[in-house]
């Protein structure tokens, strides 16, 4: 089996649970605070290594006990860390998670080490680059680095899959023509095209994609499944696996690294779509990120 090399964000998530976001100038109590794992680039290389894929890490932490945490994590979910890059005079990344009963969640990020992590970063560990099979990046991370990590990658010959979040005010288009699939939820597909109800119109939006140079596009909708458009077969949607939702953190992380492992053993996107879908499907049923996202063997006993 081949490799996937995830470049992107690490995070330490403070997750609080409260009764409902709180609005402008509202002040909301709480009953406690965990301090877990996350950013979307870790938690897909978590994901990806629960689910049994020779997978490497490649980001910036600072040089804290937040670091140290990451790495720990990581390892403990079979990830190759060999490509974390510390930096100093800056903290690990960390993200202020609120969920409410319904288990929907608000994300305010403070990028720390993850805004130095550079082009000349990725140049230095360009051998990852080579040994993979699938690039996969996120949008935690400066945009610069991004274009660079997904030009190299397509010279290399590399299968880049992109999960455009956060998407910037202003998204380069450029960015379109290095990517293979993107996988952005509703809210991001309206974002990117300018369609404000893009869960409504969603063939239209796929399209405006599409027509920017990116063949595959698969548009996570939460509890109404996945809508996928490839370049070699009609639209589909697949629908959800009906669950009680808890936490939606690191559902569309760990559908991103399901996809790209079964992407690795050769199934159709089609097949790797309905396979992420079982993932994040167990994922929004549990607490936290990273230790939300189940191992392969428990996705295959539910």
């Amino acid at each position: 089996m081949g490799k996937i090399l995830v470049i992107g964000s690490l995070n330490i998530d403070m997750v609080m649970k409260v009764d409902h976001m709180p609005t402008v100038g509202e002040t909301i109590l709480c009953d406690g605070m965990k301090l877990v794992a996350g950013g979307k680039g870790a938690n897909q290389a978590c994901a990806a290594g629960r689910l049994g894929t020779d997978v490497t890490m490649l980001g910036a932490i600072g040089n804290d006990s937040h670091g140290e945490m990451q790495r720990d994590s990581l390892q403990r979910s079979g990830v190759d860390v060999s490509g974390l890059i510390t930096k100093e005079r800056v903290s690990t990344g960390t993200a202020f998670i609120t969920v409410n009963k319904e288990g929907n969640n608000s994300i305010v990020v403070v990028q720390g080490a993850n805004a130095q992590f550079t082009p000349e970063d990725i140049e230095a560990h360009r051998d990852l680059l080579e040994e993979c099979e699938i690039v996969i990046l996120q949008l935690e991370i400066p945009m610069d680095t991004v274009l660079y990590a997904v030009k190299l990658a397509r010279t290399l010959g590399k299968t880049v899959i992109l999960d455009p979040a956060p998407v910037p005010e202003h998204f380069p288009e450029e960015l379109y023509q290095y990517v293979d699939i993107i996988k952005p939820n509703e809210s991001e597909l309206s974002r990117l095209t300018g369609i404000a109800d893009a869960q409504n119109h969603l063939e239209e939006a796929v399209q405006i994609v599409k027509d920017h140079g990116v063949k595959n596009v698969l548009v996570t909708l939460g509890g109404d499944g996945v809508y996928l458009d490839t370049e070699n077969e009609p639209p589909v949607h697949i629908p959800a696996k009906k669950v009680e939702v808890v936490d939606t953190t690191a559902a569309g992380d760990s559908f991103t690294a399901a996809l790209a492992a079964m992407l690795l053993e050769g199934k159709t996107l089609k097949e790797a779509a309905e396979f992420a879908n079982q993932v994040s499907a167990i994922v929004v049923t549990r607490e936290g990120a990273q230790d939300s996202i189940p191992t392969l063997q428990e996705v295959l006993t539910k």
